[in-house]
């Protein structure tokens, strides 16, 4: 686990949530334990998990229920990235080869359907139904978000509220429910439940945000996965659709050509279009502002240390380099 300054004070926690996924990744299939520890070690910035836990203290819980269900919505996303991958046809994340590239399609997808399933055992284990209701909903969620984005691709005509539709089903709702489980743990009012769980929702939107602008903006060392990629895949990301509505051409038809052919080739002209019309700083603007929706969703959470992190989380997510 890459050690982060910002989890200094849930460290604790985050060592026994790594406890818990260890123990909970036995099988006596071989290849189950391999592939899916082959992806755990890869590490990764474990925002979600991390938002359970500060969410939960942030909201005065004193259990350790906690720790496990940090595990269960770690599981999900993992389980989110391996079908992705194979989806995307990916071959790297985290700078080194993706599940699907190191084991095939069919291992991925299946172990993929092994953390999904284990997820949903430890969440039943809790014995709370509503947390077993908000799990079930976004991990719904989720996969129509997936098809949303499958449906968009080689789409030149999605719009922003389109693009920021797939983003909050497909990525936000993790992170929303993540900040909402955290609250009904510690037994929290409607009030600030909700507003924890909209924290989540916009945070996990700017997070999405960012990480469409440094598939164009960012260094491949430090994102582990190949600049380009969503160009590759056909994905009209907020970047392009920047360009798209300026208009001016040839910039907005050196986009479209590329998107509706998934021509990885026409990366260069479309670097040089998203530079030109400034659609990297329009995209880094609204991952701004839904970071200070973030933080205006606090306001009725009391003050505390876990509460100032969980601001500083906001700003993370729309900072960072990878």
């Amino acid at each position: 686990m890459i050690a982060n300054p910002l989890y200094a004070l849930i460290d604790q926690d985050m060592l026994a949530v790594d406890a818990v996924i260890r123990k909970s990744l036995h099988s006596d299939v071989v290849l189950v334990r391999q592939v899916a520890e082959y992806i755990i070690s890869a590490g990764g910035k474990r925002m979600r998990p991390a938002l359970v836990l500060m969410a939960a203290r942030a909201c005065g819980y004193q259990g350790n229920a906690h720790c496990d269900l940090a595990a269960v919505v770690e599981f999900i996303h993992t389980a989110t990235l391996l079908h992705d991958d194979v989806v995307d046809e990916s071959t790297l994340r985290r700078g080194r080869r993706t599940a699907n590239a190191e084991f095939g399609n069919a291992a991925s997808v299946l172990v993929g359907d092994f953390l999904y399933s284990r997820a949903f055992q430890m969440m039943v284990g809790l014995n709370n139904m509503r947390v077993m209701q908000v799990l079930a909903d976004a991990t719904n969620v989720i996969a129509e978000g997936e098809v949303l984005q499958l449906m968009n691709i080689r789409n030149a005509d999605v719009d922003v509220d389109g693009y920021l539709t797939v983003i909050r089903y497909k990525t936000a709702k993790l992170f929303e429910a993540a900040g909402r489980l955290g609250a009904i743990l510690a037994g929290s009012t409607p009030q600030i439940e909700a507003g924890v769980a909209a924290y989540g929702m916009h945070l996990g939107t700017a997070f999405q945000i960012v990480d469409d602008v440094l598939d164009y903006s960012g260094d491949e060392t430090e994102t582990g996965k190949h600049l380009g990629d969503d160009l590759a895949e056909g994905k009209l990301t907020l970047p392009l659709i920047h360009v798209m509505q300026g208009g001016s051409e040839p910039w907005a038809g050196h986009v479209r050509a590329a998107i509706e052919n998934a021509d990885k080739a026409k990366f260069p002209e479309v670097l040089a279009a998203v530079k030109a019309t400034g659609a990297l700083d329009a995209a880094m603007q609204h991952g701004a502002r839904e970071a200070a929706s973030a933080k205006e969703a606090l306001s009725s959470l009391p003050d505390s240390k876990f509460r100032q992190r969980l601001l500083e989380f906001a700003d993370f997510a729309v900072h960072r380099q990878s």
